[in-house]
C-alpha cells in the first residue's frame, strides 16, 4: 500500500505572526500532515503598489486595502523562518516554502531546504522555473490556470535543467473553488503527457475531490491549514482547521487502506464465512441406495459442506451408494462413480 504525502498548506495563514507560524507547525503535525508549506516573499517583489486584488481576496479582505498592502502585512522576516525550520525539525514534519524570486530562492537555499514548491502563478514563468530546477531540489509544481500544453512547458524546462525530481499538482485556482472545478482526472492527463509523478492541490471546501485524487494515484495531496478559520486573512477561510485536517488524514488513510494490493483473493473474513456463505449439492427427497440422481432430486443448497454445484453434470445419472435424508449434502463417497 503506497502512502500519500500530505501537505498542510499553512501559506501566509499566520498573519506575518511568528508565534501563530509557530503553532500551527505543530498543530498540523498533531493534525497528520507530513510536511507544511510556506510561502516565502516580500511584497514589493511580487506586486506592485497598485495592483488590484485577486476576486477571491476582494471577497474575504478589505475591498479598500491594496493587494500591496495586504501581502506586506502578511511577510515573516528572514530570520523568522530560521525558526520555522528548527521548529519543523523538532515536531519532525518537513519543511516546504514557495519562493516567488530568484532572491527567495537563493534565501532558501542558504537555509539548505531540501525541496520547493511553485505556485500555479509562476507555471508559466519559465526562467524563474528553470532558476528553481537548478538546485537540483524536488520541486512540487501547481498547475492552476494552466492548459496541458502550459504544464508540459513547464515540466520541460525543469527537466532542461537536469531536474527530474518533480510532482505536478492538479490545482484550481480559485479559493474556495468548487467542485465541479476540481477535474480530478486532468491529473491523470497530465501523468500520461508529461510522465511525472502527480499529486493534488486542494481548495474545494469539502474532501470527496481529495479522496478521488488519492483513489486515482495521487502521491501527493496539498490542503490550506488554518488554527481559526475565523481569523482576517484571504485564506482563512477556505482552509481547514485542525479537527478538519485531522479527518482529512483520516479519510486519506482510510481509501489508502480501502484500495489494497490489487490481488484478488478471499480476505480472511472472507474465508471464515464461506462455509456458511457458499452452498453444496443435496437431494430435495428421501433417496434409497442405488436410486438414481435426476436433475430434479438436486439443488443447491447452503452450507458447503458437500460437494460443490459445480460437479452437478457430473452426478446427473449415478447412482447413490447409500440412502440420503432429504437435504442430506451429496459426497464423493455418496455417489457410485
Amino acid at each position: 500500500m503506497s502512502r500519500t504525502y500530505i501537505i498542510a498548506e499553512i501559506g501566509v495563514n499566520h498573519n506575518g505572526n511568528l508565534d501563530l507560524a509557530l503553532q500551527s507547525i505543530q498543530e498540523a503535525k498533531k493534525a497528520g500532515a507530513d510536511c507544511v508549506k510556506f510561502q516565502t516573499f516580500k511584497a514589493e517583489q511580487i506586486v506592485t503598489q497598485n495592483s488590484p486584488k485577486a476576486s477571491y481576496q476582494l471577497a474575504v479582505t478589505d475591498p479598500g486595502e491594496s493587494q500591496f498592502s495586504m501581502l506586506k502585512k502578511l511577510e515573516l522576516s528572514f530570520d523568522d523562518y530560521r525558526e520555522l525550520l528548527k521548529a519543523c525539525k523538532a515536531e519532525n514534519v518537513d519543511f516546504l516554502s514557495t519562493p516567488y524570486n530568484k532572491a527567495d530562492v537563493d534565501f532558501l537555499e542558504k537555509l539548505d531546504v531540501t525541496m520547493y514548491k511553485i505556485a500555479s502563478g509562476q507555471l508559466t514563468e519559465l526562467p524563474f522555473l528553470r532558476y528553481v530546477a537548478r538546485t537540483g531540489k524536488k520541486i512540487y509544481l501547481s498547475t492552476g490556470m494552466g492548459t496541458l500544453s502550459d504544464v508540459f512547458d513547464a515540466v520541460q524546462a525543469i527537466r532542461e535543467e537536469g531536474n527530474n525530481n518533480l510532482c505536478v499538482l492538479q490545482c484550481t485556482t480559485n479559493y474556495p473553488s468548487k467542485m465541479e472545478d476540481a477535474n480530478i482526472k486532468a491529473m491523470l492527463s497530465i501523468r500520461e503527457a508529461c510522465k511525472a509523478d502527480v499529486g493534488y492541490s486542494d481548495h474545494v471546501p469539502e474532501n470527496y475531490a481529495c479522496y478521488a485524487a488519492v483513489a486515482l494515484g495521487a502521491g501527493v495531496i496539498e490542503k490550506h491549514f488554518t488554527l481559526d478559520k475565523k481569523m482576517d486573512g484571504p485564506d482563512h477561510s477556505s482552509s481547514l482547521d485542525p479537527l478538519e485536517f485531522a479527518d482529512l488524514v483520516k479519510g486519506i488513510r482510510a481509501v489508502e487502506m480501502s484500495l489494497g494490493d490489487g490481488i484478488k483473493k478471499p480476505t480472511e473474513a472472507e474465508r471464515k464465512n464461506m462455509y456458511g456463505m457458499k452452498r453444496s449439492l443435496v437431494v430435495l427427497k428421501d433417496m434409497n441406495a442405488g436410486e438414481v440422481l435426476e436433475e430434479q432430486y438436486i439443488g443447491f443448497k447452503r452450507p458447503a459442506n458437500g460437494l460443490s454445484p459445480n460437479y452437478l453434470d457430473s452426478v446427473i445419472g449415478k447412482k447413490l451408494c447409500k440412502a440420503l435424508k432429504k437435504d442430506e449434502p451429496l459426497q464423493t463417497d455418496t455417489i457410485n462413480w
